[in-house]
């Protein structure tokens, strides 16, 4: 059986930009390499139908994907990389209540990570999928 997570192990991401504006949040599980990124449905997420819009879908799955391409690359720095390719799947609509994004390491290398994401709703119907591929930048 797995062990707990300390309070050491997760961490709570707090970007400055585009999840202020968003209102995503992201949590970082170190111990686990897990990335889980939550957004509470509003009515400025939703396109002209009142579904949730494409672009918040496509952004949501780049910050878990990211985050898990990250970690992958450095479990104690968080490395710095770039979204080299998004491919998403577009599978269910959502109207309203909080959708999560968790995702996946499916191989990589030094400077290259591969990544699987997906987005589900709060019943756990599967909302998106996404694979990505990441690149580790040098600063």
């Amino acid at each position: 059986m797995p062990s707990a997570p300390d309070a050491d192990d997760i961490r709570f991401i707090e970007d400055p930009g585009c999840q202020q504006m968003v209102g995503y949040r992201t949590r970082l599980d170190r111990h686990a390499g897990t990335c889980i990124v939550t957004l509470e449905l509003e009515d400025k997420h939703l396109n002209r139908h009142g579904i949730l819009h494409g672009g918040m879908v496509a952004t949501l799955l780049d910050v878990v994907c990211g985050n898990t391409a990250s970690h992958y690359f450095d479990p104690i720095d968080h490395a710095p990389l770039v979204t080299v390719s998004l491919n998403l799947n577009y599978v269910a609509a959502a109207r309203a209540g909080t959708v999560t994004a968790t995702a996946r390491p499916a191989g990589g290398g030094k400077s290259i990570a591969y990544i699987n994401g997906e987005l589900r709703d709060a019943e756990g119907q599967i909302l998106a999928t996404a694979s990505g591929i990441f690149k580790r930048i040098r600063t």
